[in-house]
């Protein structure tokens, strides 16, 4: 009789949790952190994604482990930049995850492209004529080899990202739909907010010069009109030689650049010895967030980092 009495309550609790198992949240793999963010946002409440690159890895340079490759095979979606930014992965997705469950980013409709600069020392306007809004789409038709990968820096491409998200999380799994719904109308809120926030802090410092690592933060720089003049290297694999350091100290001493600006991914001594003999202070910027910890607000907080650490430098005394 006990062992049907147990028998029975263990079936019905089976039953009370049925719905639960069914409409469990999937199974969501995300590339780089500031995106993981706005996917958490979107899922909140439903479910937590996978983030891939964890402990300030480099999406420039990275090795999977054998955990990592089982991870994405399980992902019901796989939510990546693409190859420009994430080579190393474009080779194991294609190998190990169906082509339906992956959705690469920068093929996203309507979002907002730019070209790589050519070299290490750039124009005011490399990106638009005189007089361009500077909320619009600027380039079409740019070859893969050619755009700049680092699309999330642009609020606009935020906005973009978390409209597909919520119809793509919504068409996988439909039962909740109408909370990734209210979720994404709650980040685009927030979104709008942070980029109001972030341009009124910014408006002062708009015409100041200054040089960044590399070239990663074209879409923040174009959307809130900032006067980058160029880079200390074309690319973080490939530190520069001694002549193009000089070519760039000579560059901030002509320009009055009043700011150089490393990464926490990359060396900074290498900035330090650009500065010599100049009146350029030092800053540091994170385009990945990478001490943050995850969750929906790390995006925001790497957006008002960033907004931050170029206002402090740029503007006043720089203390």
């Amino acid at each position: 009789m006990q062992t049907r009495s147990y028998t029975s309550r263990l079936f019905y609790a089976l039953v009370l949790m049925l719905p639960l198992l069914v409409h469990a949240a999937p199974q969501v793999m995300v590339s780089i952190k500031p995106v993981h963010s706005l996917i958490a946002g979107v899922m909140a409440g439903i479910g937590l994604p996978e983030l891939l690159l964890r402990n300030g890895r480099s999406p420039h340079h990275f090795s999977l482990t054998a955990s990592d490759v089982r991870k994405l095979t399980r992902a019901e979606r796989v939510y990546w930049i693409g190859e420009p930014l994430e080579l190393p992965l474009a080779k194991i997705l294609r190998a190990t995850v169906s082509e339906s469950r992956v959705v690469t980013l920068l093929s996203l409709p309507d979002l907002q492209l730019l070209p790589l600069r050519e070299g290490v020392q750039w124009e005011r306007h490399a990106f638009h004529e005189q007089g361009e809004q500077h909320d619009k789409p600027v380039e079409k038709g740019i070859s893969p080899a050619q755009v700049n990968p680092h699309v999330w820096l642009s609020p606009i491409n935020a906005a973009l990202i978390v409209r597909m998200a919520v119809e793509d999380l919504s068409h996988i799994d439909p039962e909740n739909s109408s909370a990734y719904r209210r979720n994404g109308a709650t980040l685009l809120m927030r979104l709008q907010e942070l980029d109001r926030q972030i341009g009124e802090q910014l408006a002062g410092v708009r015409d100041v010069p200054f040089i960044v690592f590399h070239d990663a933060y074209a879409y923040f720089e174009h959307h809130y009109q900032l006067n980058a003049v160029g880079s200390v290297t074309l690319s973080p694999e490939r530190m520069p030689g001694a002549q193009h350091i000089q070519q760039l100290r000579n560059r901030i001493k002509s320009l009055n650049a009043r700011c150089v600006f490393s990464e926490p991914q990359f060396e900074p001594k290498l900035v330090a010895t650009l500065l010599e003999d100049t009146q350029a202070r030092a800053g540091r910027l994170d385009p990945l967030g990478a001490s943050l910890p995850l969750g929906p607000d790390a995006y925001f907080t790497m957006m008002s980092d960033l907004a931050e650490a170029l206002a402090g430098c740029l503007g006043g005394d720089g203390k």
